[in-house]
């Protein structure tokens, strides 16, 4: 039996989720196209025969704009420490930004092996990919290089063949059914997060959380509810819609997918709240579980 802990860090939107999804053939982590989609820790299990890696999935480093930037910041590099490895996960089509280098400087601080994972290479030619390995070659003495595609799965088993050499432990930590260890209410949370992210305009993902209050399960049926949390009035006005059109079209998106989930019907109720300035508000920080008492 082989075990281990294995870190996914990077730059916002460089497809750590996606990736993740790709590796446990689960959906566990919400993914859009705009920067900043997960803001908190998600543990995802790969299971195999003799195998188990647990894939610790974190936000997005970047220039941190208010206290919730700063705890994202925090909780990703905490998990560089402890675990096995480190998959430092980069937009091959970008290039190197000042947030890798960033990263880089953090990463020489410790000395776990670090995996250079080349995201999007469905995207890119050959010679790309090779300019792309060089570069960051001068930067890090990286343990492995590993191009990939998470959006095909292009290449996605040698990493997973690298990993392996990496684990340390050979004890079981999760049961063979467990494919993450995120709750269902967290889950639905989420789910309707992702679901306003891809339906809204740049400017609103950043202004929104989701909570989950209510999660009751009976026989036939889950009844839900969820706090949309946004930081002003306007932003209220656009994630409710013209007639409550966006809200409905979100419940309705969500529900679909919660629903294949729990293979239950489900009742969900979305209520639109506004605190302003929650994400400078440590209160709301701690509430929504972005930062803790430490």
């Amino acid at each position: 039996m082989r075990s281990g802990f294995v870190s996914l860090i990077g730059r916002p939107n460089v497809g750590k989720s996606t990736l993740l999804n790709t590796l446990i053939s689960n959906k566990i982590a919400i993914t859009s196209d705009k920067a900043g989609t997960t803001r908190n820790i998600i543990q995802g299990i790969y299971n195999e025969n003799d195998l188990q890696i647990v894939f610790v999935d974190t936000p997005g480093i970047a220039r941190p704009l208010n206290k919730l930037g700063r705890a994202l910041n925090k909780q990703s590099l905490q998990q560089i420490k402890d675990v096995d490895c480190v998959l430092f996960v980069v937009d091959g089509k970008k290039g190197i930004g000042p947030g890798d280098r960033y990263i880089i400087e953090m990463l020489k601080k410790v000395e776990t092996p670090v995996v250079l994972v080349i995201n999007k290479i469905d995207q890119m030619r050959e010679e790309e990919i090779m300019h792309t390995i060089l570069d960051y070659k001068d930067l890090y003495s990286f343990s492995d290089i590993v191009p990939v595609s998470a959006q095909t799965s292009d290449n996605t088993d040698r990493l997973l063949g690298v990993i392996k050499k990496y684990l340390k432990d050979d004890v079981k930590y999760f049961d063979d059914d467990y494919v993450t260890t995120n709750s269902m209410s967290f889950m639905v949370a989420e789910i309707v997060r992702e679901k306003l992210l891809n339906d809204t305009i740049d400017e609103v993902p950043h202004s929104i959380a989701c909570t989950c209050t209510g999660y009751e399960e009976k026989k036939d049926i889950v009844n839900i509810l969820v706090d949309i949390i946004v930081d002003r009035d306007s932003i209220k006005k656009i994630v409710i819609g013209k007639n409550g059109n966006r809200l409905k079209k979100v419940g309705i998106l969500a529900r679909e997918e919660i629903e294949k989930m729990v293979n239950k019907k489900v009742y969900i109720e979305l209520y639109v709240k506004t605190i302003k300035n929650w994400k400078d508000k440590e209160k709301y920080l701690l509430e929504l579980g972005y930062t803790n008492n430490e």
